[in-house]
């Protein structure tokens, strides 16, 4: 019987940073999916993995990552990239975050980094306000750069279950990125990968019994 739901935040609740990295590597002429493959090159200790993990600081991460990016062809200033993460806010997915911390325990679990403000990392005050208001739907967010785990590592799952106070097997677990998915599946959550909002809320709804506008 499902008792939370764990929720994504970038690329769930707003828009996918992935589609700005599309139009940054379009408009520097950058090979498509770049960006990714950088942070997927040794993804448990690169440029990426510290940050969100908070054991380096934004001017580290800004060298180290020009430095990996070069190393793959193409130099990249880290700054320029934080740039890109904050993303639109979805309305539907919040009306249906709204309805669903009715019926369960809805707790936000982010990768992010200590850059820009909030979960969200934006650095824009409208932007903020607007992440800030959903942020408060949650009963709690746990952000990888304040604790010091990230995902996939599967002890950042362990610790939300605990902090909820439910076994894996009693959780909705929504992220955009299967390689996330994949170890939450493993200790027993039922997992959605999010492609699209309609996708998103129509897997949600089949998993939760809930009915979403």
């Amino acid at each position: 019987m499902t008792k939370a739901i764990l929720w994504d935040f970038g690329g769930v609740l707003t828009t996918s940073p992935f589609e700005a990295f599309a139009r940054f590597e379009k408009e520097r002429g950058l090979p498509v999916d770049f960006i990714r493959r950088v942070n997927s090159t040794n993804p448990d200790t690169n440029a990426w993995a510290k940050f969100e993990r908070s054991e380096v600081s934004l001017d580290e991460f800004d060298g180290l990552f020009h430095e990996e990016s070069t190393a793959l062809g193409q130099g990249v200033q880290g700054i320029e990239i934080i740039r890109l993460l904050s993303g639109d806010v979805r309305p539907r997915m919040v009306k249906a975050l709204e309805l669903c911390r009715e019926n369960f325990i809805c707790t936000c679990l982010t990768n992010n980094v200590a850059a820009g403000k909030g979960p969200g990392m934006s650095r824009d005050e409208a932007a903020q306000a607007e992440v800030k208001a959903v942020m408060a739907l949650f009963q709690e967010v746990i952000e990888s750069s304040k604790i010091g785990l990230r995902k996939p590592d599967p002890r950042i799952y362990e610790y939300a279950c605990e902090r909820m106070g439910v076994s894996p097997e009693e959780v909705i677990y929504l992220d955009d990125l299967g390689i996330n998915l994949k170890p939450a599946a493993a200790m027993g959550m039922t997992t959605i990968k999010v492609v699209s909002e309609n996708q998103a809320l129509a897997d949600l709804s089949k998993a939760s019994g809930l009915t979403f506008p």
